[in-house]
């Protein structure tokens, strides 16, 4: 019996110093019927590593059967990669759509490359520290007496662990500017921010969703 080519697939792609528990929450909220996959982000050392074995994880799937890619924060980035490396050539812009979550297409800057040198010297000292202070910035503030929230939050990077989120932020400092790549995108596209964001400033998604043919915008307060 063969598979039905009706049933939609998403790939979901966490971010830096999370793993696809980050998306517990959100998985149960999907409509019933979706083929969820979860990509793996903390072994691979460039973020073409991360697309690529992204990529591996949807190679079965047919130009016949809907495919849905959606990256988060540095997820975003592999995401794009795997645009540019496989899915623009390799399928029709009709069957694939495409979700950018607080993320940016650009590379990085000689002032966030400092940040980034600084937090690796940093976690090889004292992890536990750092991801406490990585966890108050990354969260809306009204959420930072939310113990449920934080706890997780923690857990959460506490089980991706140092070594990875050092692999993770040497891999981030080497991408690529995929911003000439966003033109080209044809497939349907949701660019999701928060105007709260202090990771990825609001800007760099409005940039993306006005560079990409079929982008809409969505935004999330309070997040």
């Amino acid at each position: 019996m063969t598979q039905s080519t009706s049933k939609p697939v998403l790939l979901l792609i966490p971010g830096m110093l999370n793993i696809a528990r980050i998306w517990n929450s959100v998985v149960p909220l999907l409509p019933t019927g979706v083929d969820v996959r979860f990509a793996d982000v903390t072994t691979q050392t460039s973020i073409a590593d991360m697309a690529r074995d992204a990529g591996e994880l949807v190679a079965d799937v047919p130009t016949t059967q809907r495919l849905v890619v959606c990256g988060f924060s540095m997820g975003g980035y592999v995401a794009l990669e795997l645009v540019a490396s496989r899915l623009a050539a390799q399928r029709p812009a009709s069957t694939w759509s495409l979700c950018l979550l607080n993320t940016s297409s650009r590379a990085e800057t000689a002032e966030t490359r400092v940040v980034r040198e600084k937090t690796i010297r940093a976690m090889e000292r004292n992890f536990e520290r750092v991801i406490q202070g990585v966890a108050l910035f990354n969260m809306d503030k009204a959420n930072h007496a939310n113990t449920e929230i934080m706890t997780e939050a923690l857990s959460i990077m506490r089980q991706t662990g140092a070594d990875a989120a050092i692999r993770q932020l040497h891999a981030i400092m080497a991408r690529r500017d995929q911003t000439p790549l966003l033109p080209q995108i044809h497939a349907q596209t949701l660019v999701v921010s928060s105007r709260s964001d202090l990771v990825v400033p609001p800007a760099a998604s409005e940039e993306m969703a006005a560079l990409l043919p079929h982008a809409q915008l969505a935004w999330i307060e309070g997040a």
